[in-house]
């Protein structure tokens, strides 16, 4: 009988579902292991093969530990407020949570089709009321919030209030605003409830600050670093610019010292965790002030050579620098105003990467240098960034390369400062070494003695001081639209801005979306919550119009899961302690900067806050590389198509050197490289048809058949390469998928779909079929399984593969454990292996990798229904891979002649006498008597005649 994909898959993920099989413990005696996938966004595409690739792995991991003995979380849920679906409602009018729900009601259908061991009790949405209302009340935590630098910890702002009461500002080491105020205790005990509570303002977790954004007009949102690429929104390709505008942010440079020491007890990639240390950028050097000619304010830069400062030749200020206007002569206002303008419309990454492109443009002001006195000129370039540091760089053209190109561009001097700098009229230097010339107080000294006088200098005279500064800057945590959580603030009259937030009561959570009349933002240019009626907080107060950014939900949801109904937290503190933190996170690299640093600065908040009891959020975290489409190309012959002319498309073989242009297929329309021409005329008529509807001609191979060209491309629609996993597990089956997309290559690799080489695992998984059933004469199934007894060969057999098995699970090595299952499975049957007790256990190290198929062979041999996941998983015994016996090579002279087999502890002696006597050994001594016989234990015998 042959096996039956279909029909055992769909029984066996009803089982599950209805019996709650993968439902952990809230509690248990057992050791817990918590396995997660990052939170998918339900697109309308649904999935494509290469999606699932990292949730087989984890699946496979859970279904391991549970075999184990662990009590295993395994999750999953949805990221569902996203930017697509408000795309989708400002085009249809249609409300995204129509849409959100049609797609993941599509997701679900195919993860559940693959077969993974989620507990879907569990499932959480980031758009759901139910969920959202503990994210708001995070953000309501984190306003209600400091960063004390003495306790090195986030403490709630009542603490500040106290030490404001009692000392004033002294002594306060806050993570804060630049620009706070500072006073006695008594002066503030006389301010106004109101002017105290404007003051906590700037020392709060989430604070409103002007900032420059990346804002899509076309959108009309605010959009992440992540979402913009060369210059354009990632979604629909629209125009970003830079724009300042009033912003939710959150003071994630607070952790930043914690994020990056964190990175040292945590199992990831190095090349990830490099990524965040570039991110967060630790520098340590000194601020510097220079002061503008003619004007009583100065210019403050940051530098980590403060060594160099006597070789600043120029001034550089980002074109966003609050400055601008005032430094603008105007002589200069036409040629700033328009490259102002036109920084606007490029990215901060487009700008940092930009390395060959020199521009800028003189302000007509100068500042001075503190030591030396000099005017510096000051000019605007787009490569320096508003956000990093203070907008301001003392260039140093003899040391820095950027520097250098600027100044000979704009011919400003090159200055050499120390004695071993080389050719820098050809290049800049940036050499520590030598003792510095041209450079005042320092003149004969060596860096680190320059370094230090220079601080101490600048101190003593209140021009700067020694500062460890980070490339990393505060979050911005708005978005001009409508589809996401919205804001818990409302805004009461008041203080300096005459417009001051307030949070909403605990009580009134979750503060829910309005409904609007379109998804737009207001004539006014408002967020789209501004078309809201009668949207006002107990009726009288404007709330904040803003949502929060895609990355907040999913920055906690990994404690959602512990604890998915509970109503009076965001998790029970008994679900946090007992599940702690995640033991084994998968997903892509595309977070690494983004999701991957908010969810570590939550987490270590809400630790902090007592909450939570791990700093870190995520103990060991896989990376899986990329599954990249196969596309297939036709070739339509040049000059054929156009003009009236019918197609004409040529085979592969058949192009020789013929002009050609290759026009991408469907990929689902070729077999092993063969295109089914027919399915491709009903598919692309706009290719296979001229104008007048006359047919294409296809030249085809000797054989008969239309041969397709190949490429490996990424995995999208565009290329017509796009495999859906429906297909897939309806033609081949679950098993087959997951067993092949493991068996691709090593997981956290990039590696191409190739359809054809599914045959192979569909074979395995056939022939693991037949060691347990055959046809009979009368072609009915028959059950061949024996209680035999196994023999050491079978056994040997069995236990290279449990230790083979366990090795690559716990290595996250699966690739290499498919073809192990294939090699096992092919000796078995070559010796006709029926028996149970060897069975049974290649049933359960093949459970993970290949739930189904196990499940029903797993209830054949008469245990319980469902039971497997509850079984354990073999365990490996060296002895059965101990040999027993050695085959000889018998040498004759040097030359082998033949082969004998004894057991591994037969004596030299005997071994020698029994060689003599073997037939082909007699044959070759030819009567004579050998000289001597060497006999090499377990390696050789060597006869000398």
């Amino acid at each position: 009988m042959e096996y039956n994909h279909r029909q055992t898959e769909q029984k066996w993920q009803r089982f599950w579902d209805e019996k709650h099989t993968y439902q952990p413990e809230d509690h248990s005696n057992k050791p817990k292991y918590y396995v997660l996938d990052m939170f998918p966004y339900p697109s309308g595409a649904g999935l494509h093969v290469g999606h699932p690739l990292g949730y087989i792995a984890s699946d496979i991991v859970s279904r391991y530990k549970r075999l184990k003995g662990y009590n295993v979380l395994h999750p999953m849920g949805f990221d569902s407020f996203g930017l697509p679906a408000e795309q989708y409602a400002i085009q249809t009018g249609q409300h995204p949570a129509i849409t959100t729900e049609q797609n993941l009601a599509r997701y679900i259908e195919q993860l559940k089709n693959i077969g993974f061991s989620y507990d879907w009790t569990r499932e959480v949405r980031t758009s759901d009321p139910s969920y959202y209302k503990w994210t708001q009340w995070i953000f309501m935590e984190l306003f209600r919030s400091w960063y004390n630098k003495e306790t090195d910890k986030a403490e709630p702002i009542d603490t500040l209030f106290a030490k404001f009461s009692a000392t004033g500002t002294a002594g306060i080491q806050a993570a804060c605003d630049e620009d706070v105020p500072t006073f006695t205790a008594d002066e503030w005990n006389a301010k106004s409830e109101e002017e105290q509570y404007e003051i906590s303002l700037k020392y709060r977790l989430t604070f409103l600050a002007d900032a420059v954004v990346n804002w899509c007009p076309a959108l009309g949102t605010v959009l992440a670093n992540d979402e913009v690429k060369d210059g354009v929104s990632e979604r629909g390709g629209y125009p970003v610019e830079q724009k300042l505008m009033r912003q939710w942010m959150m003071r994630i440079t607070a952790y930043a010292d914690r994020l990056l020491t964190g990175l040292d007890t945590i199992d990831w990639t190095e090349s990830l965790k490099e990524q965040q240390r570039n991110w967060i950028g630790k520098s340590v050097g000194a601020s510097v002030r220079f002061a503008i000619q003619d004007s009583s304010k100065s210019i403050e830069v940051f530098t980590t050579r403060v060594d160099t400062i006597y070789g600043v030749t120029f001034m550089v200020l980002a074109p966003e620098h609050e400055l601008v206007a005032e430094l603008t002569t105007p002589e200069q206002q036409e040629a700033v105003d328009t490259y102002v303008n036109a920084a606007k419309m490029r990215s901060e990454r487009d700008r940092m990467s930009d390395t060959k492109t020199v521009s800028g443009v003189f302000t007509g002001s100068y500042c001075l240098n503190p030591f030396s006195g000099e005017k510096v000129p000051i000019y605007l370039a787009d490569y320096v960034l508003a956000g990093y540091g203070t907008g301001a760089v003392m260039a140093v053209p003899s040391g820095d390369q950027r520097d250098w190109t600027f100044a000979t561009h704009f011919g400003l001097p090159i200055i050499p400062i120390l004695d071993a700098q080389k050719d820098i009229d050809k290049q800049a230097d940036n050499t520590k070494e030598g003792h510095y010339i041209n450079s005042g107080i320092i003149n004969g000294m060596t860096y680190k003695e320059a370094t230090a006088t220079l601080i101490a200098w600048l101190e003593e005279r209140g021009l700067g001081n020694g500062k460890v500064n980070f490339r990393m800057r505060d979050a911005v945590f708005s978005r001009q639209r409508y589809w996401g959580e919205p804001v818990p603030v409302y805004f009461k009259e008041g203080g300096s801005t005459g417009r001051l937030p307030y949070l909403i009561d605990e009580s009134d959570l979750p503060l829910e979306l309005p409904a609007i009349d379109k998804y737009l933002p207001t004539e006014t240019g408002e967020p789209p919550l501004g078309r809201a009626e009668d949207w006002k907080y107990k009726g009288e107060y404007e709330y904040e119009l803003s949502t929060m950014p895609g990355w907040a939900g999913s920055s906690w949801y990994w404690y959602r899961y512990m604890d998915p109904q509970n109503k009076e937290a965001f998790a029970s503190k008994e679900a946090i302690d007992y599940w702690q933190n995640v033991d084994l996170y998968i997903g892509g690299t595309e977070h690494a900067t983004g999701h991957l640093l908010y969810s570590r600065f939550w987490n270590k908040f809400l630790k902090d806050r007592g909450y939570v009891p791990q700093e870190e959020p995520f103990k060991k975290l896989i990376n899986q590389g990329m599954i990249q489409g196969r596309s297939n190309f036709v070739y339509r012959l040049k000059g054929t198509g156009v003009d009236g002319k019918a197609p004409v498309f040529l085979s592969l073989n058949q192009v020789g050197d013929q002009e050609v242009t290759p026009l991408h297929v469907d990929v689902n329309i070729v077999n092993n490289d063969v295109l089914d021409i027919e399915a491709f005329r009903k598919a692309r008529p706009d290719l296979t048809t001229n104008s007048t509807g006359e047919p294409a001609e296809f030249v085809l191979e000797p054989d008969g058949r239309y041969v397709v060209g190949a490429e490996v491309e990424k995995m999208s629609k565009s290329k017509f390469n796009v495999v859906n996993p429906d297909d897939i597990v309806e033609k081949y089956g679950a098993d087959v998928l997951r067993l092949y997309e493991m068996f691709l290559g090593p997981l956290e690799q990039a590696k191409p779909w190739n359809t054809n080489g599914i045959d192979g695992v569909h074979r395995f998984i056939r022939k693991f079929w037949r060691m347990f059933y055959k046809d009979n004469a009368a072609g009915e199934s028959e059950w061949i399984v024996t209680d035999e007894q196994p023999t050491p060969a079978e056994l040997k057999i069995l236990h290279k593969a449990i230790q083979k098995a366990e090795n690559d699970i716990e290595a996250y090595s699966f690739n290499t454990s498919v073809s192990a299952f294939m090699v096992c499975v092919n000796e078995l049957t070559a010796l006709n292996c029926r028996k149970r007790a060897i069975l049974q256990d290649l049933i359960l190290i093949l459970s993970p990798y290949a739930p189904h198929i196990t499940e029903e062979l797993w209830a054949a041999l008469g245990h319980e229904p469902g039971t497997l996941s509850k079984a354990s998983f073999p365990v490996f015994n060296p002895n059965y891979l101990v040999e027993d016996a050695f085959e000889y090579p018998i040498q004759i002279n040097g030359k082998v002649r033949t082969t004998i087999s004894f057991a591994i502890d037969r004596a030299p002696t005997e071994i020698e006498k029994e060689v003599l006597a073997d037939e082909i050994v007699q044959k070759w001594l030819d009567g004579k008597s050998p000289k001597k016989v060497v006999v090499v234990p377990k390696r050789i015998v060597n006869v000398v005649i």
